[in-house]
């Protein structure tokens, strides 16, 4: 029988991944990153722990979809208040906050649990191609995989 081993996340270097997101698909792009924070493309992968990388995505506003998602996609949510549900169109938040599309379509792919919200924290998401993250010296990413 084989000891399984759990890599704690101290004793591994951190990995910084770049995206640009006018190359791919919103939802391929969205669940590789999932994939990249979560740790599971690595073979240190240990579920209680933050083994994934930091993910860097620029061009947030220039991000693909497929089919008439840009003319009827919304996003929803309800303020708490009676007749308080609100609808914005898909448009309207990529004028507005283009990272939003990017961060929500990760968000729920990601653990509903407290783990799930410190992955996320280590999502950054730039509307445009700049980003202060050069230091760090983020991988880029050029394929995805499926």
């Amino acid at each position: 029988m084989h000891a399984t081993t759990h890599v704690r996340s101290q004793s591994l270097p951190e990995r910084w991944l770049l995206y640009d997101a006018s190359k791919f698909t919103l939802g391929r792009m969205a669940s590789q990153i999932a994939m990249n924070l979560m740790g599971k493309d690595t073979p240190h992968y240990t579920a209680s722990e933050k083994n994934g990388a930091f993910v860097v995505v620029i061009n947030a506003r220039n991000v693909k979809t497929t089919g008439t998602k840009n003319q009827t996609k919304t996003y929803d949510h309800y303020t708490g208040y009676p007749g308080g549900h609100v609808a914005v169109p898909f448009e309207d938040l990529r004028e507005r906050r283009a990272d939003e599309i990017v961060r929500q379509a990760v968000k729920r792919m990601l653990p509903k649990t407290t783990l799930g919200r410190d992955m996320l924290r280590r999502l950054k998401v730039y509307p445009g191609l700049e980003h202060p993250h050069s230091a760090q010296q983020p991988v880029q990413v050029d394929t995805i995989r499926g």
